[in-house]
């Protein structure tokens, strides 16, 4: 997988939105910092943190394994950014796969007596996410066909195909998403953390949503033009929130950011 470079004045900051430009969550990153602020006069920091990111590619390591890595917690965070203080790091967030700065491709975490298995090809995950969905399927009463393909060496699409398919959709998506956690979670037990990456479409509705929400983020930034004010969206997944930066990126004289934590996370369109 590609990396992207970001920054931000510290890194949380930055590493918020490497998620956005690569449309993750936190747990499907890994990440080497570059460079982080400075403290300078009076407590003050200089200069932002620099880091680059991408999502993390297969391994053959077992999730169970890893050493969680510490990082800050909100309330250290803010302690931090009004003293302008650097505090120790202590975290209540979910545990990021992190890279030594410097260090290429060489993980930071230590790995020493791991147990190493042999990777399970992508055409048995595919086949045991598409057995795995047909299941959900048949639970939940819907008739329909499910099938899967094999996009690329590490991404799945498993499509579900039918007629009044409304339920496992749910709204705004939430139900596929919840269907698409559990049939990843389970393909990731089958090959014990070394899996590909799976996606789960029911009636199209991902790709509906994608054209959906790009011509929507068009007509927000023809908006912002017009008005020379910003406009901030409604929260939205870090999927989505990177079609509306990607869309957006194409538009002359906009652009776009990120605020607020997750599950509130919102883009703003704003004049460039």
């Amino acid at each position: 997988m590609e990396w992207v470079e970001t920054t931000g004045k510290n890194v949380d900051d930055a590493l918020d939105r490497a998620l956005d430009q690569l449309g993750v969550d936190e747990d499907e990153i890994e990440y080497e910092v570059i460079a982080e602020p400075k403290p300078g006069l009076f407590g003050r920091l200089r200069g932002e943190a620099r880091l680059r990111a991408r999502v993390k590619p297969l391994s053959r390591e077992k999730p169970q394994e890893r050493r969680p890595r510490r990082g800050r917690s909100d309330a250290t965070r803010r302690d931090s950014a009004s003293s302008g203080a650097r505090q120790p790091e202590r975290s209540s967030r979910r545990p990021r796969t992190r890279r030594r700065s410097g260090g290429g491709d060489r993980p930071s975490e230590h790995t020493e007596g791991t147990r190493v298995d042999e990777p399970i090809a992508i055409e048995e995950q595919a086949e045991t996410a598409t057995e795995f969905t047909r299941g959900l399927v048949d639970a939940f009463g819907a008739e329909a066909v499910v099938t899967s393909s094999i996009e690329d060496e590490e991404h799945v699409l498993v499509e579900v195909t039918g007629d009044d398919l409304g339920l496992l959709v749910g709204q705004k998506g939430a139900t596929l998403a919840a269907i698409e956690e559990l049939v990843r979670t389970v393909v990731q037990r089958s090959t014990a953390g070394a899996s590909a990456r799976v996606h789960v479409d029911v009636a199209g509705y991902r790709a509906r949503r994608r054209e959906a929400l790009a011509a929507f983020s068009t007509n927000v930034a023809q908006q912002v033009l017009e008005n020379e004010s910003d406009v901030a969206l409604e929260p939205m997944s870090p999927a989505d929130r990177k079609v509306v930066h990607d869309t957006v990126a194409e538009i002359d004289g906009v652009d776009t950011l990120s605020e607020g934590e997750e599950p509130r996370r919102r883009v703003v369109i704003r004049r460039a």
